[in-house]
């Protein structure tokens, strides 16, 4: 990822937290937080659904502990030289500062402040605090058995499945409409219905509209969101349902279709996915 060819091996000489709320997971507070990680030295870069974690190294060359953070809805990292923030002024919304040892800052902004940090102790391999997390399609670790036996177990609409992030990480709604458009399926379908074929093709299409959008830098609405070289996704360019309402599908030409799903929207198109018979959902 990005961000590991900027920090790993680089020692963090300050820390700044310039909102309190954004270490709200970390119980001792900012200035705990700051405490800690001055003076360690960053040895990777991992990641598990919206979660990522920087393994860390002490002073004294001990290791296993990690930095936790969640991007929330709006987080992201960036890295900026130390002397262009100061001439230009501190990025909008940020919300905790790295000094590195190479000169540069890695930045936390979050617009809404739905994401944080927290020191994890004992969390190089794997933070405890997101121990429930399952992995996603890209991980090599994943096991598509695994996935398919379990989500066939259950009994809900498989787009509520994709979002479960104890079943697959990783999928927002975004890459939900995506995927099950391409497959395609209704959001609602019952997964304790879905035949083998449906669920390797869809997730098949989950792990390719997941490798598109990585390729593309992600997907951005909002200007202020990019990654961390501080330029914008364009995967939002490529979507063919999501946002599209009262667009011809690129396959069969009917208007897509927006309704309202979990206090969001989902949008399908209501030829190719439509709504499942009764007894099917």
């Amino acid at each position: 990822m990005g961000l590991a060819e900027h920090t790993v091996g680089r020692r963090i000489e300050r820390v700044i937290v310039h909102h309190p709320r954004s270490v709200r997971r970390h119980e001792p507070g900012p200035g705990d937080f700051a405490d800690r990680l001055s003076g360690v030295t960053i040895t990777g870069a991992e990641r598990r659904g919206k979660y990522l974690w920087l393994p860390l190294e002490d002073s004294a060359g001990e290791t296993g502990d990690a930095v936790l953070a969640h991007l929330g809805m709006s987080g992201q990292f960036l890295i900026a030289r130390s002397d262009a923030v100061s001439r230009s002024g501190e990025p909008r919304h940020l919300r905790i500062s790295f000094d590195l040892d190479d000169g540069n800052q890695l930045l936390f902004a979050d617009q809404r402040i739905f994401g944080g940090m927290s020191f994890s102790e004992g969390g190089a391999d794997l933070p405890p605090e997101i121990a429930h997390i399952a992995r996603d399609p890209l991980d090599a670790l994943f096991d598509p058995s695994d996935f398919r036996d379990r989500l066939r177990r259950r009994e809900t609409g498989v787009k509520r499945a994709l979002l479960d992030q104890t079943l697959i990480s990783g999928v927002g709604n975004i890459y939900a409409d995506e995927s099950l458009w391409r497959t395609p399926l209704h959001y609602a379908r019952n997964t304790r219905h879905l035949r083998t074929r449906e669920v390797d093709d869809l997730l098949h299409h989950v792990g390719a509209v997941m490798l598109e959008a990585l390729g593309q830098g992600g997907t951005s609405f909002d200007t202020l969101y990019v990654n961390v070289n501080g330029e914008s996704g364009y995967f939002e360019r490529s979507l063919a349902v999501y946002g599209q309402e009262g667009e011809p599908c690129d396959r069969c030409g009917a208007p897509i279709v927006r309704e309202p799903f979990m206090n969001r929207s989902s949008y399908r198109c209501p030829s190719s996915q439509p709504r499942p018979r009764h007894g099917r959902w």
